[in-house]
C-alpha cells in the first residue's frame, strides 16, 4: 500500500465516523484504525527513501562502470598506437590511427557519462517527486485534521 493511498484511507475513515451526540462538530472516530493506518505510513516512507538510496546507488555505479569502461577504451587505444608505432614505415599512419581512436574513445567516454548523468537525474527527479506528492498529501491531511481540532473547539 502507497503513502497515498493510507492517507486515502484515514480520510474515509474520517468521514465514516459517527458524530457525538448533542455536538455536531466531533466524531467517534476508531483510534486502532487511525493508529494502525499512521504506522502504515512510517513503515512506508521508509520504503521510497531506500527506493530512492537504490536509485543512487545504481546511478553511482554505472558511473563508476562507465569510467572503467572508457578508461579501457583509452588503455587499448593508447596501447594500439603505441603498437603501430613502433614501426617506422607506418608510423605516421599509426598516430593518426591512435589519435583517431583516442578522440572516439573520448567522445564515447563523454556519451556514456552523460547518459549515466541523464539516467541519474532522471531516476532522483522521479523519486523527488513521489517524495514531495507524499509529503504535499500529508501536509493536506494534516492541515484537514487541524481543520477539525479548530472546528471542534468552536
Amino acid at each position: 500500500m502507497t503513502v497515498e493511498e493510507i492517507l486515502e484511507d484515514m480520510d474515509e475513515t474520517l468521514d465514516h465516523a459517527h458524530p457525538i451526540p448533542f455536538v455536531s462538530h466531533k466524531v467517534i472516530v476508531d483510534a486502532d484504525r487511525l493508529r494502525e493506518l499512521i504506522n502504515d505510513i512510517r513503515l512506508n516512507i521508509p520504503a521510497e527513501i531506500k527506493r530512492a538510496k537504490l536509485i543512487d546507488f545504481d546511478c553511482d555505479r554505472i558511473i563508476s562502470d562507465a569510467k572503467i569502461k572508457a578508461e579501457q577504451i583509452v588503455q587499448d587505444a593508447e596501447a594500439r598506437a603505441k603498437e603501430m608505432c613502433s614501426q617506422d614505415a607506418i608510423q605516421i599512419a599509426a598516430r593518426q590511427r591512435g589519435v583517431d581512436m583516442l578522440a572516439r574513445a573520448k567522445v564515447a567516454s563523454n556519451e556514456i557519462r552523460e547518459g549515466a548523468a541523464n539516467y541519474v537525474d532522471s531516476m532522483l527527479a522521479e523519486a523527488e517527486e513521489a517524495l514531495q506528492e507524499s509529503l504535499r498529501s500529508i501536509q493536506s491531511t494534516k492541515n484537514k485534521m487541524n481543520d477539525l481540532k479548530r472546528n471542534g473547539r468552536r
